[in-house]
Formats: structure tokens, sequence, C-alpha cells
């Protein structure tokens, strides 16, 4: 049998990994490949998991930690896919807030699983609305240590690949190139407009790529590495609301992202990415938040009106964990209010990410 082509898109939070990896999946099975897929977050109930699987795709999940950590969970769900559905392609989406992925992911997968899989080409996603302020060495609303993770996830890519270019002017953008350019004068950059699909078949055309890839083991700190992720805080919250009378479930969606952000910014956090989907029956609606300087954003659209449904919240921010959730029950209370909506809360985890623990991590890259 032809081995399993293992792609994993890195990133840091709210830079379009799940719509890039939702077009690039989608792209593939026009081009007749099976696909499998495989979520990655330090908490249960992810948003991005109920996404891609409302949107007719595979999907299997690791929670609890990131693929470096739960390394042999990772390959226990993608044998599942192979004793199951034969897949051609794996796509893999790790934790955001991970780095060091080539020497505790990529490389690990290359040697030990060497006739299993074929490790694509590794991309980063960039994000523009957090990472143009930290090029710029301005103040992003992070600390120093979690932009260091930021810059420590451009640094370890086979590709910097610029997404959200739709929303981005030209001047900015050629000014992302320069900045790029010089701090990482070696690694070639992409563009990419994930929500619109735009740079899909270029990036694909990247990973089909065979040679000398994921090869970069960074020189890091994991004391600076896990202080930077211990400051975000994280929340995943499911609440199912029910009415006597139908409601929008686009305008539910985004009215509680809508309220989290007014209740967030003025508390004085930085979001790295807060997401909201609604589910009922077929019908699904996504809003999400990636910046404090940018809008609510209703991402997917179900054109629907309910009279009940499942809501699943995925809050990343740099503010306690516990103010957190406290905050993001009070709003959904208060909406219910303003729409005589009856919530039920069923599962709350609230959280700052511990220290990364690999369970593997290869100090020289090997030349497979």
């Amino acid at each position: 049998m032809s081995k399993i082509r293992f792609i994993m898109i890195g990133g840091f939070l709210g830079a379009g990994k799940t719509t890039t990896l939702s077009k690039l999946a989608s792209f593939y099975k026009s081009k007749g490949f099976q696909i499998g897929m495989v979520t990655n977050d330090q908490a249960n109930d992810l948003v991005d998991t109920q996404f891609l699987r409302s949107s007719g795709f595979s999907v299997e999940e690791v929670p609890g930690a990131c693929f470096c950590c739960r390394f042999d969970e990772l390959i226990d769900r993608v044998h599942q896919f192979k004793a199951s559905q034969q897949p051609m392609v794996i796509l893999a989406e790790p934790v955001g807030s991970c780095t060091d992925l080539v020497a505790t992911v990529v490389q690990p997968i290359r040697d030990l699983y060497r006739e299993k899989f074929s490790v694509a080409p590794y991309p980063v996603l960039f994000k523009p609305s957090h990472g143009l302020k930290i090029l710029r060495k301005q103040s992003s609303g992070f600390s120093a240590k979690a932009a260091y993770i930021f810059r420590k996830q451009l640094e370890e890519a086979d590709t910097i690949v610029i997404n959200r270019i739709d929303e981005v002017e030209q001047t900015t953008l050629e000014e992302l190139h320069a900045l790029l350019e010089r701090e990482f004068p070696k690694i070639p950059i992409l563009e990419l407009s994930a929500k619109l699909g735009n740079g899909i078949p270029r990036l694909a055309e990247f990973l089909d790529q065979e040679g000398v890839f994921g090869q970069k083991i960074l020189d890091i700190d994991y004391d600076i590495y896990a202080e930077g992720e211990a400051e975000l805080g994280w929340l995943n919250t499911a609440v199912s609301i029910k009415s006597n009378s139908p409601f929008s479930l686009d305008q539910i969606v985004l009215q509680t992202v809508e309220g989290l952000r007014q209740v967030l910014l003025n508390s004085g956090g930085e979001v790295a990415h807060l997401k909201v989907i609604g589910m009922h029956q077929s019908s699904y609606a996504v809003a999400n938040w990636i910046s404090n300087d940018l809008p609510a954003e209703l991402s997917w659209a179900s054109h629907d009106n309910v009279d009940e449904a499942e809501l699943i919240v995925n809050a990343r921010m740099a503010i306690d964990p516990v103010v957190l959730e406290q905050e993001v029950q009070s709003c959904l209370r208060r909406l219910s209010l303003i729409y005589r909506l009856t919530p039920i809360f069923r599962q709350s985890q609230s959280l700052r990410p511990g220290r990364p623990t690999p369970t593997h991590r290869y100090a020289q890259p090997k030349l497979i």
C-alpha cells in the first residue's frame, strides 16, 4: 500500500487554520483523495471539530494537550482512520499556542513511522492582526513571552503563509513581506485568503513537494515557552438553549460573540481567538473574533430559524480563566433574557495550559 500523506498546518490562535484545512480538504477531495482530519486542543468541546464534522468531513480529536504531549494518541487517531476509511491524506491542526512541532511531531513521525507516512512540508499561517504589531515590536496586547511563541512558530516553518490577505491593504501586505523577509530571510512566503479560497491551489502545490523539509530544530527556551502559554486563559463551554418561539441561529451566535467581545474589551484582556458554533440538526452557524482591533464576524451562516440549539464557546484570552468563565456564563444568561431563551449549561472547562512535556523531542533532524 502507498504511504499516507501527513499534512500539519501550524499557526497562532486565530490565524485561520481550521478554515484553511477545510478548504484544503475540499481541494483534495475534488482530486479524488480520501481525507481524514485530526484536531487538537487543551480541552474538550472544540468548535473546530464540530465545524469540520458539520461540513461533512471525517474528524478525530486529540484533547487534553498539544500533539507533542499526546503524540501516541495522535498516532492512534490516525490509525483509526486507516482501519476504517483508508485515507490517502491526513490533515492535522495543532493547538495554536504550540511551537517546537518540527522536533516533537514532524521528526518523530518521519523517523518512527517512515514506512506508513510521508510527511509534507510544514507551513505556518501568519496572523496579520497580531503579527504585524509583533514584528514592528509594538504592543500587541500579549506579553513578550507570548510573542516569543509567535516568533518561534514562524522560525520553524518550511513556508510562512500570510493568511487573511482579503482583509489587508496592499501597502500593509508589502510591509509584511519586508518584515518577514528581514527576520526570516530563508523562508519562502505564500499568500492566502482561506475564507475566499484564494491561494489554496498554490499551497497544495507547495505541500506536494518532496525533499529536505521539516528539518528546522528550534533553539528554544521551554521556560519562556511554558510561561507564555500559561498567560492565556482557556475556556470551552457547552450550553443548550431552547425557546417557545423560533429564533435566528445566526443572530444568536453572532450576538454571543459580540456580547463577549464587549465584556472582554471592558476587562482589558487581549483576545487570541473567540469562537462560537451553534448547531441544530443539520444546520450550523459559526461566529468568531480574533483581535481587539477587529469586529466580531459571522464566518458561517445557517440562514435558519430554530427553537433549540447546542452552543459551544471556545475562548482564548490573555485573562484569568476563572474570570473568563464567569463572564461567559453571565453574557449567555443576559442574552437568554433578551431573546427569551432557556439555557442549560452542560459542560465547562477553564484552565491555563500546563508546561509542555513532549513525548519525543529530536535534537537533530533525521535525514530520511
